[in-house]
Order: structure tokens, then sequence, then C-alpha cells
């Protein structure tokens, strides 16, 4: 397979060291990724890429952190806070 074959674009080299695009940008700036390509489109060696996400520790997805844990017994696990107004009678 030829050098050219094994580099793709920026967003497939941010599913394969699973971060968003944009630290993969940053990272390339940095000089901790090589960056190859024209000046409109970015191109990175998957054998790079695949050594780099050996060896960093594993992190999670990307996307949304995760909320606060839930399960205070008021059967609204997770939902709308449960608020409590009294009735007057007019």
């Amino acid at each position: 397979m030829s050098a050219r074959a094994r580099r793709v674009p920026t967003e497939l080299a941010a599913l394969v060291l699973g971060v968003q695009e944009v630290t993969v940008r940053q990272w390339a700036r940095r000089g901790k990724i090589t960056r190859y390509g024209t000046a409109r489109r970015a191109l990175y060696d998957l054998d790079e890429l695949t050594e780099l996400a050996r060896s960093s520790t594993p992190r999670p997805a990307p996307g949304p952190a995760p909320g606060p844990a839930s399960g205070d017994g008021d059967g609204n696990e997770g939902g709308t806070p449960i608020t409590h107004a009294s009735v007057h009678d007019n």
C-alpha cells in the first residue's frame, strides 16, 4: 500500500484517536502529530495515529459530560426537580 493511501482526513484522524477534530488540529500545530496534505486539506498518517492511540491512556468518547448522579429516591430520577407548592383557597 502506498504512503498516500495510508493518510486520512481530520475527521477520521479524530475517530482513530478518540478526540474531537479541533484537538487533532491543535496537536498538529503543536507538533504532536504530523500534518500532510495541502493548505486547504489536512491529512494525517494512519500509522502515526494508531501508534499514538496505543501509547495514550484511554479517553472517554467525545460528547457531553455526564450529569450528576441521580437516585435520591424521589421517583424522579434525573428529571425535572420536584417542587412543593402550597394550595390556597381564595
